[in-house]
C-alpha cells in the first residue's frame, strides 16, 4: 500500500515533467529565435559596415581623379602660357573646354607675378572684386607657398556669402621664372552635386568636415536615423579636411520579418485551438444578422427608386423587375418574370423593331448613352422609355446576363415639344417685329412700281382718246407696266414668304439665293441710309437648310449691321456681305464700320432680351444662334480689323456642307 503513494507521486511528477516539455520546448524555440536574430543583426551590421568601407574608398579614390585630372590640365596649360606669356585666347579656349567637362570647378584665373588678375573665366563682376570674393587671406598664403615650392598648393578652406571653397593654385613659370599663377577655385557643394553620382545619395550622406567636426559641405537624398559612420581623410585638397559618410537604417531584413510572422502566426495557432469554434459561431450569428440587415436595406432601396430596374439573363428572360419598373408598365411582377420575348409591353406594332433592339442588347452592343424606345402600358397607354443597359456579373465575376435602368421620359418629351414650338412661335414673331419695323420702308420702295403702273396707264389712256397714236408706243409702254407690276409682286412674295408661319423644314437650300433676297429687302433701306452693299459671294454648292430660317438670321445680322453705322461718316458707311467655301462648310460673314462693342456687350451678345438698342426686345441674336445651331452650325462676333474707321463688328457663322440626297 505504500508503493500505491510513491507510484502516485511518480505518475504525479511524470506527468508535470510531460506537461512542462511544451513549455521548455516554446521557451528553447523563443532563445533559439532570440539568438538567431541577434547572430543575423550582427552580420548584417557587419556587412553593413564592410560595405560603406568599400563605398568611401571608392568615393574618396574617384574624387581624387577628378582632382589630379584637373590639376594635369591646369598644369598644361601653365606650361604653355609660359612659353606664350599673353596669349589671353589660349587662356579662355582651355578653360571654357575645362569648365565645360568639370563644371564642379567654379571658376579659373590668371594671376602675374604681381598678383593682379590677367583673365578670369567665368567672370559675373570685375575681376579685382571677383578675387576680393574668394578669401584674399587663403588665396595670398597659397600662393606664397606655391612660389617657393614650384609647384602646384591648394589653399586652406574658406567660406563667402555662406558657400565652403578651397583653390588649387599651379605656377607659372617663363624662363625659369614666376610669371604668374592659375588659381582654380572649388565649391565644396558643387564639388559633392557633380562627382557624387546619385546611386551614392541614395544610401548614404556624405559631409565634408575638418577636425573640429566644422561641416562645409553636405549631400544627401535620404532621410531617417544615423547608422554607422566612416571618415577618410580629403586629400587633396588636405588641411585636415576628411570625407564623413553616414549611412541610415533601411528597412528590416526580410528573413527578419518573415521570421517575426512565424512566430505571431504560431502564438495565433495556440489560441486559435481554444477560440475557433467560439468565433466561429460568432461569426455565424454576424453574417445571418448582417444578410437580414442588407436584405431590408436593399428591398427599402428599391422600393424608393423611381427608377425601373430590369434584369435579364442571356438568353432574354426577365429574372427581376423592381417595384418601380412595376408602376411604370402596369403589370405586376409576377407578370414579368419568367417572361421571354416578346414582352407584354412592347408595342404590337413595331415588333420587329423592338426585337432588332432586343439582339443588339444580347450581342452587347447597346448605345452607352442609352436609347430611346415606345412601350405600352399594361392600360393600352403609350409612353416614352429612356434604357440604359449594363452587364450583370454575379458573385464570381462571371457575366449572367444584363441590368437595364428604364426611365418614363414621356413627359420630358413633351416639354421639349412645347418648348420647339415656343421658339418656333418666338421667330415667327420676330419676323413680324422686323417686317414692322421696315414697313415704311417697303411702303416707299412698293410706292415706286405702283406710281409707275399709274403713269403708264394713264398715258396709255390718253393715246388712246387721239385718233392718230401708233400701237408701237402702246406696246411698249405696256411691256413696262408689266415690268413694274413684276417688281411690286416681287416684293410682296418676299413679305409674304417671310412672314408666313411655317415648320422647320431642311430642304436643298443655296445660300447664295438666300442671301440675294435678303439683300433685296434692304436696298432700299441702305439708300435711305447712304450705306453701300458690298458682295462678295461665292458660287457655293447646294446643301440642306430651312431657306426661310436662313433668311430670318441673314436679315437679322444685316439690319443689325446698318444700324450700327448711324453714327458713322457717310463715305465710310459700308455693308460687307460674303460667303467662301472652307474645309467642308459654307462661311459667311457680315461686316460693318459702325462704333463696335465693349467686351463686356460681346460677353453677353447672344443672351435672351439683353439688347443695347433702346426699343430692343433682345431677341434677335438669341433666335439666330439657335436656327444655325439647328443646322449644326456656329456663329460668333469679331472686331472688324479691316474697317478704316478703324471700329466695327463681323458677324460669322458655319453651315457644314450637306448635299441632299
Amino acid at each position: 500500500m505504500a508503493e500505491a503513494p510513491k507510484i502516485h507521486r511518480f505518475s504525479a511528477r511524470r506527468l508535470g515533467w510531460l506537461l512542462a516539455l511544451p513549455k521548455l520546448g516554446i521557451a528553447l524555440m523563443l532563445l533559439a529565435v532570440v539568438s538567431l536574430f541577434w547572430i543575423l543583426h550582427r552580420n548584417e551590421v557587419e556587412e553593413e559596415r564592410t560595405a560603406l568601407i568599400k563605398d568611401v574608398l571608392w568615393l574618396e579614390q574617384d574624387l581624387r581623379f577628378h582632382l589630379t585630372s584637373i590639376e594635369e590640365q591646369m598644369q598644361q596649360l601653365a606650361l604653355d602660357l609660359g612659353q606664350q606669356p599673353d596669349n589671353r585666347k589660349l587662356f579662355q579656349l582651355r578653360i571654357n573646354n575645362l569648365l565645360r567637362n568639370d563644371p564642379e570647378l567654379r571658376q579659373v584665373m590668371w594671376l602675374d607675378a604681381h598678383r593682379n588678375v590677367v583673365d578670369a573665366l567665368p567672370s559675373a563682376q570685375p575681376p579685382d572684386q571677383e578675387i576680393e570674393a574668394f578669401g584674399p587671406s587663403a588665396t595670398q598664403k597659397a600662393y606664397d607657398m606655391a612660389a617657393r615650392l614650384g609647384r602646384r598648393t591648394y589653399s586652406e578652406p574658406f567660406t563667402s556669402n555662406g558657400t565652403a571653397y578651397f583653390e588649387v593654385l599651379v605656377p607659372v613659370y617663363s624662363d625659369r621664372r614666376l610669371n604668374g599663377m592659375l588659381v582654380g577655385v572649388y565649391p565644396m557643394d558643387t564639388l559633392l552635386n557633380h562627382l557624387v553620382p546619385w546611386w551614392f545619395t541614395e544610401k548614404y550622406q556624405v559631409f565634408i568636415v575638418d577636425d573640429n567636426d566644422i561641416e562645409y559641405a553636405a549631400k544627401s537624398k535620404i532621410q531617417g536615423t544615423p547608422n554607422q559612420t566612416y571618415d577618410i581623410p580629403f586629400e587633396p585638397p588636405g588641411y585636415g579636411l576628411k570625407l564623413r559618410v553616414t549611412s541610415y537604417q533601411t528597412g528590416s531584413n526580410p528573413l527578419q520579418r518573415f521570421l517575426a510572422g512565424a512566430i505571431v502566426v504560431l502564438g495565433a495557432g495556440i489560441f486559435w485551438s481554444l477560440l475557433a469554434v467560439r468565433e466561429l459561431m460568432r461569426k455565424h450569428s454576424r453574417a445571418e444578422e448582417a444578410l437580414r440587415s442588407e436584405h431590408a436595406f436593399r428591398k427599402a432601396m428599391e422600393d424608393s427608386l423611381t427608377v425601373g430596374m430590369r434584369a435579364r439573363d442571356l438568353t432574354g428572360r426577365i429574372i427581376y423587375v423592381n417595384p418601380a419598373f412595376c408602376r411604370i408598365t402596369g403589370f405586376s411582377s409576377d407578370e414579368l418574370v419568367g417572361r421571354r420575348p416578346p414582352m407584354p409591353y412592347w408595342l404590337p406594332d413595331h415588333i420587329e423593331e423592338t426585337y432588332a433592339m432586343h439582339r443588339v442588347v444580347m450581342a452587347g452592343e447597346a448605345p452607352v448613352d442609352g436609347y430611346e424606345i415606345t412601350f405600352m402600358r399594361k392600360s393600352g397607354e403609350l409612353f416614352h422609355a429612356l434604357i440604359y443597359e449594363a452587364p450583370l456579373i454575379d458573385g464570381n465575376g462571371q457575366h449572367t446576363g444584363w441590368m437595364g435602368s428604364v426611365v418614363d421620359v414621356t413627359e420630358r418629351k413633351r416639354a421639349e415639344e412645347l418648348a420647339r414650338q415656343q421658339q418656333e412661335q418666338l421667330q415667327f414673331t420676330s419676323r413680324l417685329v422686323t417686317m414692322g419695323e421696315m414697313a415704311s420702308t417697303l411702303a416707299h420702295e412698293l410706292n415706286q412700281p405702283l406710281a409707275a403702273i399709274a403713269s403708264y396707264n394713264t398715258g396709255c389712256l390718253n393715246l388712246l382718246e387721239t385718233d392718230n397714236f401708233d400701237a408701237r408706243d402702246i406696246r411698249q409702254a405696256l411691256e413696262k407696266l408689266g415690268v413694274q407690276a413684276q417688281r411690286a409682286g416681287l416684293i410682296i412674295r418676299r413679305v409674304h414668304d417671310f412672314v408666313r408661319k411655317s415648320e422647320p423644314k431642311r430642304a436643298p437650300c443655296r445660300v447664295e439665293d438666300a442671301i440675294e433676297d435678303c439683300l433685296g429687302f434692304v436696298e432700299a433701306e441702305a439708300r435711305k441710309r447712304q450705306i453701300r452693299l458690298e458682295r462678295d459671294i461665292e458660287t457655293l454648292p447646294a446643301t440642306l437648310a430651312d431657306q426661310l430660317m436662313l433668311e430670318q438670321v441673314f436679315l437679322n445680322l444685316i439690319r443689325n449691321g446698318m444700324e450700327a453705322m448711324t453714327d458713322t461718316p457717310a463715305e465710310h458707311r459700308q455693308l460687307g456681305v460674303s460667303a467662301r467655301r472652307q474645309d467642308g462648310e459654307i462661311i459667311v460673314r457680315v461686316s460693318d464700320n459702325g462704333s463696335g462693342m465693349s467686351e463686356e456687350v460681346r460677353k453677353r451678345l447672344f443672351t435672351a432680351f439683353f439688347t443695347t438698342k433702346p426699343e430692343g426686345m433682345g431677341i434677335g441674336l438669341s433666335i439666330c444662334r439657335s436656327i444655325i445651331e439647328f443646322h449644326r452650325g456656329r456663329l460668333w462676333a469679331e472686331d472688324n480689323a479691316a474697317s478704316p474707321t478703324g471700329t466695327g463688328t463681323v458677324f460669322i457663322f458655319t453651315l457644314p456642307i450637306e448635299e441632299p440626297a
